[in-house]
């Protein structure tokens, strides 16, 4: 069934943003803006942790939840064990909410217009994991620039 396989696939990426993060030389890196690089990796931490409390665990699951996106761009030198911790609240959220989500309200409409036009939860379900995995991959990235860079 493609919610066992989904949530499997989101504990797995949300557990390897934690190892990213774990990775860092250098905490002060995980905040910091390369030349040329829009997102820190703790920006980008906070993004993924808001887009899946909103769309997975408020939406699907029915946990109260508010986003506050600008936030999640704005924010600076949050303590990585914090973000830690709200990583693993994520993880939690998704999976209970995706625990709940049936084959049939896969092919519903998602409650919510996110794009131009209505998705089907089943849509809009593989699109986050696939927004996880390119900002995963953003964030292993900008830690081995930084981390190469060391002496």
């Amino acid at each position: 069934m493609l919610t066992t396989t989904l949530r499997l696939l989101f504990l797995r990426d949300l557990d390897r943003v934690k190892q990213e993060l774990m990775a860092y030389n250098d905490e002060q890196h995980i905040w910091h803006i390369e030349k040329g690089i829009a997102n820190s990796a703790g920006n980008l931490c906070l993004h993924l942790i808001g887009n899946l409390n909103t769309y997975i665990g408020a939406e699907l699951g029915g946990i109260a939840y508010t986003r506050h996106r600008e936030l999640e761009f704005s924010l600076k030198n949050i303590p990585r064990l914090e973000l830690l911790d709200k990583l693993d609240e994520t993880s939690s959220v998704v999976d209970a909410s995706l625990e709940k989500v049936s084959p049939d309200a896969l092919a519903q409409e998602y409650p919510i217009l996110v794009f131009k036009e209505k998705t089907s939860t089943e849509y809009l379900l593989v699109h986050l994991a696939t927004h996880l995995t390119y900002h995963l991959g953003q964030i292993n990235y900008h830690r081995r620039l930084l981390d190469s860079k060391q002496p």
